[in-house]
Protein backbone atom coordinates (compact mmCIF):
# COMPACT_ATOMS: atom_id res chain seq x y z
CA UNK A 1 0.00 0.00 0.00
CA UNK A 2 0.65 3.58 -0.87
CA UNK A 3 1.85 6.15 2.08
CA UNK A 4 0.83 9.45 0.82
CA UNK A 5 3.70 12.06 1.56
CA UNK A 6 3.48 15.26 3.43
CA UNK A 7 4.64 17.01 0.15
CA UNK A 8 1.42 15.40 -1.63
CA UNK A 9 -0.84 16.76 0.84
CA UNK A 10 0.49 20.12 0.65
CA UNK A 11 0.15 20.01 -3.60
CA UNK A 12 -3.21 18.82 -3.23
CA UNK A 13 -4.05 21.89 -0.50
CA UNK A 14 -2.74 24.07 -3.07
CA UNK A 15 -4.98 22.96 -5.77
CA UNK A 16 -8.09 22.91 -3.79
CA UNK A 17 -8.79 18.60 -3.69
CA UNK A 18 -8.14 16.25 -1.26
CA UNK A 19 -6.43 13.18 -1.62
CA UNK A 20 -6.96 9.62 0.15
CA UNK A 21 -5.28 6.27 -0.59
CA UNK A 22 -6.88 4.59 -3.49
CA UNK A 23 -9.74 2.00 -3.38
CA UNK A 24 -8.81 1.55 -7.15
CA UNK A 25 -6.81 -1.59 -8.22
CA UNK A 26 -3.03 -0.42 -8.88
CA UNK A 27 -3.29 3.41 -8.31
CA UNK A 28 -1.75 5.54 -5.41
CA UNK A 29 -3.96 8.43 -5.04
CA UNK A 30 -7.97 9.06 -5.52
CA UNK A 31 -8.51 12.78 -5.78
CA UNK A 32 -11.52 14.10 -4.55
CA UNK A 33 -13.32 18.02 -4.65
CA UNK A 34 -14.08 19.97 -1.21
CA UNK A 35 -17.49 18.70 -1.42
CA UNK A 36 -16.28 14.70 -1.68
CA UNK A 37 -17.03 14.13 -5.08
CA UNK A 38 -14.18 11.95 -6.36
CA UNK A 39 -12.54 13.39 -9.69
CA UNK A 40 -9.86 10.89 -10.37
CA UNK A 41 -7.46 8.55 -9.66
CA UNK A 42 -3.58 9.25 -9.90
CA UNK A 43 -0.50 7.18 -9.72
CA UNK A 44 0.31 4.02 -10.79
CA UNK A 45 1.43 1.19 -8.20
CA UNK A 46 5.36 -0.01 -8.69
CA UNK A 47 6.38 3.33 -9.98
CA UNK A 48 8.43 5.95 -8.21
CA UNK A 49 7.35 9.47 -7.63
CA UNK A 50 9.21 12.65 -6.32
CA UNK A 51 8.44 12.17 -3.04
CA UNK A 52 9.56 8.51 -2.93
CA UNK A 53 12.60 9.48 -4.81
CA UNK A 54 13.77 11.98 -2.25
CA UNK A 55 13.16 9.60 -0.10
CA UNK A 56 14.79 6.66 -1.10
CA UNK A 57 17.72 8.46 -3.24
CA UNK A 58 18.31 11.83 -2.12
CA UNK A 59 16.95 15.23 -3.33
CA UNK A 60 19.83 15.28 -6.74
CA UNK A 61 18.37 12.13 -8.53
CA UNK A 62 14.64 13.20 -7.10
CA UNK A 63 15.14 16.66 -8.98
CA UNK A 64 16.21 14.99 -12.23
CA UNK A 65 14.14 12.35 -12.48
CA UNK A 66 11.48 14.99 -11.58
CA UNK A 67 13.18 17.17 -14.66
CA UNK A 68 12.54 13.94 -16.99
CA UNK A 69 8.99 13.48 -15.85
CA UNK A 70 7.84 16.91 -16.53
CA UNK A 71 9.57 16.72 -20.41
CA UNK A 72 8.13 13.47 -21.36
CA UNK A 73 4.71 14.56 -19.83
CA UNK A 74 4.12 17.83 -20.18
CA UNK A 75 1.67 18.63 -23.54
CA UNK A 76 -0.99 15.71 -21.54
CA UNK A 77 -0.40 18.06 -17.76
CA UNK A 78 -1.69 21.18 -19.87
CA UNK A 79 -5.22 20.10 -19.43
CA UNK A 80 -6.85 21.20 -16.40
CA UNK A 81 -8.14 18.88 -14.35
CA UNK A 82 -6.74 16.03 -16.39
CA UNK A 83 -5.41 12.81 -14.74
CA UNK A 84 -1.92 13.71 -15.81
CA UNK A 85 -2.52 17.13 -14.22
CA UNK A 86 -3.29 16.06 -11.08
CA UNK A 87 -0.52 13.69 -11.22
CA UNK A 88 1.99 15.97 -12.44
CA UNK A 89 1.15 18.82 -9.87
CA UNK A 90 0.27 16.48 -6.83
CA UNK A 91 2.88 13.51 -6.90
CA UNK A 92 5.75 15.71 -8.85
Amino acid sequence: MYEISNYSYERAKDLGVKIRPSTRKGKKIDVYDWNNQYITSIGALGYSDYPTYMKTKGKEYAEERRRLYRIRHKKNAEKLGSRAYYALNILW
